[in-house]
């Protein structure tokens, strides 16, 4: 993950990989409103359709997805940026992960 968040895998008690994402006011970690537009809907889906498709290349998973391929390359590009989706060597891309976990602490009351 960039310097500007922070993110750790886990493993579910059933051995399952997941990606947990915390949003918080510290600076060493991602904003929650920069999280929240980050993952816009579209990116949201082109991950589950990237995971059930496995790994591919962008111009496929653009096939699937049936969107432009220039948005798909740009939000996959986001999404390896943010450690949700893996390039390989031959230059298809992944999710690794089976699930995304996203924790967004609250402020103390005073």
């Amino acid at each position: 993950m960039s310097r500007a968040g922070e993110a750790h895998e886990g493993n579910h008690r059933t051995g399952q990989k997941r990606r947990h994402i915390r949003g918080g006011a510290r600076s060493d970690r991602i904003r929650a409103s920069t999280l929240f537009s980050l993952l816009t809907p579209a990116r949201i889906d082109l991950l589950d359709t990237l995971r059930r498709a496995g790994p591919c290349s962008v111009y496929a998973l653009a096939k699937t997805a049936g969107r432009n391929y220039s948005n798909v390359h740009a939000d996959v590009v986001r999404l390896i940026d943010l450690g949700l989706v893996e390039r390989l060597e031959d230059e298809t891309v992944y999710v690794p992960f089976n699930e995304i976990d996203i924790r967004l602490p609250l402020a103390q009351a005073a």
